[in-house]
């Protein structure tokens, strides 16, 4: 006679049939892959660095609702990882460590100059290395040499050209400056009266202040307008450039701006409540006017969820997040850092069917092949159509060649290719 079965029997069996029930479907949703993010997320700049995470939440939610990733036929979904780090280069050093140690992540984001030079001087070290995904337009992140890093905007010289060529269509030839004091802004100001002098303009005054910490410019912006400039280069971030318009005005400037790319034109008219006091004003597009069919959806999407305007930050990072799958993909790996830089030529182009912004290649120093968008608000603070800058062509006779396969109603120019770029 066999014996019966113990009760434990069938309640041990219960349970691994439980647990393999769970497994199993924990399986169909892929391993989980930590993506880490360091910037400022309290303190003077955390909205600018929400904006990001926010961008890059918003591809991660896309990429996991629609199966994740498939690397080397493993799923994976991805798991973001913000660390405030306040600007501070030591503290985004010591998230970058503790991103890699304990959550073991082969890639983080940051969006701040001084931060990321710090941490470029650790991404590369034998047996610890991780991606950084820079969100910066300064050239000085690809002279680095970093081979870790992809910088994700346009390079700021693309905008210094720019817009100082529609400066001059417009016959403005005298300039004054009112820009943020940092690394950065002193980067563009010198960016900015190189090229405007050897155009044949004139710097009239240069009075750089404390865009971070100042709340009333009206020292600064006498002794500029006393010079009687054509316009005004200003820019920091965009609430306080709101400030310095505001205050100009106030002071009986009538005449234009041109905004450093990191304040951003449909951001300080949100803010002024009017696109009037921004009347003959050149800048960075606005982002409900990226000419991309996908773009319009994408905004109204962000504003749903997010409850607040869009803005470049998001929209660039988002489509840097999906860049950065494609790549992973690519390089069959989770794991190596390297594999997956090399990769990244693989993940473009990334064209506005699909994502709001175009991403259509990526130089050797690793900066993505993204237009610089520039715009127009005229006298009756009306903007003009939008135009989009390529600046990594070689020559014309490629650049011909692309703009021959984009729809006519699109305003593409050409820069001269830089080295650097």
């Amino acid at each position: 006679m066999r014996p019966s079965k113990s009760p434990m029997n069938w309640k041990r069996a219960l349970v691994f049939a439980v647990l393999g029930a769970v497994f199993s479907m924990a399986n169909s949703y892929g391993e989980e892959l930590v993506i880490g993010f360091t910037g400022p997320i309290s303190g003077v700049a955390a909205e600018y660095g929400q904006d990001c995470v926010n961008g890059i939440e918003m591809a991660i939610q896309e990429i996991n609702s629609s199966g994740g990733i498939n690397v080397g036929g493993s799923k994976y979904t991805f798991k973001l990882v913000k660390l405030d780090d306040q600007i501070d280069p030591t503290q985004a050093v010591n998230n970058c460590r503790r991103l890699r140690d304990q959550y073991k992540a082969p890639v983080v984001f940051n969006p701040v100059f001084s931060t990321l030079a710090a941490m470029a001087k650790i991404n590369e070290e034998k047996g610890n290395e991780f991606l950084i995904m820079a969100y910066t337009s300064t050239p000085k992140m690809v002279e680095m040499g970093n081979k870790l890093t992809v910088v994700i905007p346009p390079p700021f010289t693309a905008y210094v050209k720019t817009f100082s060529e529609f400066a001059w269509e417009e016959g403005w030839r005298k300039a004054a400056m009112v820009v943020t004091l940092g690394a950065y802004g002193d980067e563009w100001r010198a960016a900015f009266r190189d090229y405007w002098q050897k155009r044949g303009g004139q710097i009239t005054e240069d009075k750089p202040a404390n865009y971070y910490t100042e709340t009333d410019f009206s020292a600064q912006l006498t002794a500029a307008l006393a010079t009687k400039p054509d316009f005004l280069l200003i820019g920091g971030p965009s609430a306080t450039t709101a400030l310095v318009i505001e205050q100009a005005r106030n002071l009986g400037f009538k005449g234009g701006f041109v905004l450093i790319d990191q304040a951003k034109m449909d951001y300080i008219e949100n803010i002024l409540k009017s696109s009037k006091l921004l009347a003959n004003t050149i800048g960075v597009a606005a982002v409900r006017d990226v000419p991309t069919p996908s773009a319009p959806g994408w905004e109204k999407k962000y504003k749903e969820v997010y409850k607040k305007m869009a803005t470049w930050e998001a929209m660039l990072n988002y489509t840097a997040t999906h860049a950065l799958a494609k790549a992973i993909e690519a390089a069959g790996t989770v794991t190596d850092a390297v594999a997956i830089r090399a990769a990244f030529p693989k993940a473009f182009p990334l064209l506005g069917d699909k994502y709001p912004t175009e991403y259509h290649g990526i130089t050797p120093g690793g900066r993505i092949h993204c237009a610089a968008s520039i715009q127009k608000v005229d006298l009756q603070g009306k903007y003009g159509p939008v135009h989009m800058a390529a600046w990594w062509f070689p020559d014309k006779k490629q650049f011909d060649e692309f703009k021959a396969r984009r729809p006519p109603e699109e305003n593409w120019m050409f820069l001269k290719h830089e080295k650097e770029e």
